[in-house]
């Protein structure tokens, strides 16, 4: 779904267009940061039907059109548990299967599910309904109509969000989703900076012990919009004294949750630094030193942390982030990350675009292979360039009976050589 904003954001921040492999030189992808729970890569709607080794390749699209026609015609049943599975579904077949035709005719139809959901219903469906809202974007990035979806749903993913009777988690799901739909969308510089803006409305007023996981899910979908935005935008950040009116964080708010008692709010405001930081330098490098060097003690010891009090598997994850943000801000080195999908690598060369891609793991776990390989938006989004067609040689295997077959010809071809040589040599002994 092209726009100004995905214009600005893959020439500025993509990933390196990738390159083909061999089938040797391609492996699993295991850099995604997050790994979404409801996709499950050998299934579509939990009974494990599909089976490419089994199954014809026409039949088995068949069979996943009918269960989600059956699972959409289920968003509107009165049991709301029932409606959950159903959304569930739709969201795991919407993440391992890129199907934007499909999705393109019952766009309305699902998208009047999720409205209603996100209005009438509570918790878990409220949730799965949020996700569902953004992986239809990531399903209609090639058509227009995913910008009048984004801009169908925005009031009332504002609504549920900001309702401080509803449950956290399903606030979180919902402010994540503005966020990740702005992304998508492709909106222009004002429709993302509104956002940003709410997330820190938001984001202020979850200043409490019991809304930490939804404070750090807020600031990670600001960090996310804010690599849409010009390095000017945040070299203004870096001068100005008093942003609390703005749509920008200050750097002193960010060194309080930096030194935060919370993992998670500590490793958001890492990343929130490091896009700062990056933003910041590509405006002027000459600069950046007078505010970089308070930070650098704290960032340090974040990379050392050694206190006892916190989980050893904590303490390695922190580490491990924080180690890659100190020697990116002092030594200018980015620790670059290839990810190999298919037959082509994915390079993520800045923080950027590593924030992009680690929001995309987010959405679409295990499914992500599969939508970099066939998905335009996403190859847009991440530099990609058009979809690269898989060797010949790497086409689907044969079923077994096909491999029986080949096996039972060879096998009486030898036979018949064989026999020939015996004969030749009877022939030749008897003589």
């Amino acid at each position: 779904m092209p726009g100004k904003g995905s214009k600005k954001r893959s020439s500025a921040h993509g990933g390196k267009r990738a390159e083909l492999m061999s089938d040797d030189d391609s492996i699993n992808n295991d850099a995604c940061s997050v790994a979404s729970g409801q996709s499950d890569s050998r299934s579509v709607m939990d009974d494990g039907n599909f089976n490419d080794n089994e199954v014809d390749e026409i039949a088995q699209q068949e069979a996943l059109e009918e269960k989600l026609k059956e699972a959409i015609d289920g968003l509107t049943q009165k049991c709301a548990k029932s409606r959950t599975t159903c959304f569930n579904g739709i969201e795991k077949a919407f993440t391992m299967k890129y199907i934007p035709d499909f999705v393109e005719d019952r766009k309305m139809t699902i998208t009047d599910s999720i409205e209603r959901a996100l209005k009438k219903g509570r918790g878990d469906e409220q949730s799965a309904a949020a996700r569902l809202a953004s992986l239809l974007c990531v399903q209609l990035g090639a058509f227009d109509s995913a910008e009048i979806i984004v801009k169908d749903l925005k009031t009332v993913l504002i609504s549920t969000a900001n309702n401080k009777s509803i449950s956290p988690t399903a606030r979180a799901e919902c402010y994540w989703t503005l966020s990740m739909m702005q992304f998508l969308s492709g909106n222009d510089a004002a429709d993302t900076i509104e956002i940003m803006q709410l997330l820190l409305t938001a984001f202020y007023d979850s200043a409490s012990a019991d809304l930490t996981a939804l404070q750090a899910t807020i600031l990670s979908a600001w960090t996310l919009l804010l690599t849409l935005m010009a390095s000017s935008d945040v070299h203004n950040l870096i001068s100005s004294s008093n942003t609390t009116d703005s749509y920008m964080l200050s750097l002193n708010q960010i060194r309080e949750l930096l030194e935060s008692s919370h993992l998670e709010l500590r490793l958001a405001a890492g990343d929130a630094l490091a896009v700062i930081f990056e933003l910041g330098r590509d405006y002027s490098e000459e600069n950046e030193i007078f505010w970089a060097i308070d930070l650098i003690a704290i960032l340090k010891d974040l990379a050392t942390d050694s206190n006892r009090h916190r989980a050893k598997k904590d303490r390695k994850q922190q580490k491990a982030s924080f180690r890659d943000i100190l020697r990116y801000i002092v030594e200018d080195e980015f620790p670059e990350l290839q990810i190999k999908f298919g037959h082509e690598t994915l390079y993520l060369e800045d923080w950027c675009t590593r924030v992009q891609y680690t929001a995309c793991c987010r959405l679409l776990g295990p499914g992500l292979n599969i939508h970099l390989g066939e998905n335009k938006l996403l190859r847009e989004i991440f530099n990609l360039g058009d979809r690269v067609m898989a060797p010949q040689s790497s086409q689907r295997r044969a079923t077994k009976q096909q491999r029986n077959l080949l096996n039972a010809a060879a096998f009486k071809a030898r036979t018949r050589q064989r026999n020939k040589n015996r004969d030749k040599r009877s022939a030749t002994l008897a003589s």
